[in-house]
């Protein structure tokens, strides 16, 4: 039920965020919280505006938007489609990452912090 729950939320989300272009200022899309608070940009700041980009076939403007985001998602997709997947069988599934993936993908987030903020 979570599944389709998600899934229905994410086309709808999806369908608002195609006619709406966050490149654009006077549209009704969430800001970052932690751009808000610091001035910084956070590791997933740009990711709207690159699937925005992604869904309207612009892939260098989806890559200027967020690269290491942009390099992400099919793994994030991957592990969405498995949890939608097992789901739809009736079984719940939950990613256990070990704690050297944890800490991969947390170096790799404040590394991008970094890099994209001194830029």
């Amino acid at each position: 039920m979570a599944p389709l729950a998600v899934l229905a939320a994410g086309a709808a989300g999806a369908a608002y965020l195609y006619t709406t272009d966050p490149h654009e200022p006077g549209h009704v899309l969430p800001r970052c919280p932690f751009r808000l608070v610091t001035g910084l940009l956070c590791p997933a700041c740009g990711g709207t505006r690159m699937v925005y980009d992604l869904m309207h076939g612009h892939l260098a403007a989806a890559w200027a938007d967020n690269r290491v985001l942009l390099l992400a998602a099919p793994y994030a997709l991957a592990l969405l489609a498995r949890w939608g997947w097992e789901g739809v069988r009736g079984r719940r599934w939950q990613p256990r990452p070990g704690r050297v993936t944890q800490a991969a993908i947390l170096s790799v987030a404040v590394l991008w912090t970094v890099v994209r903020n001194l830029g």
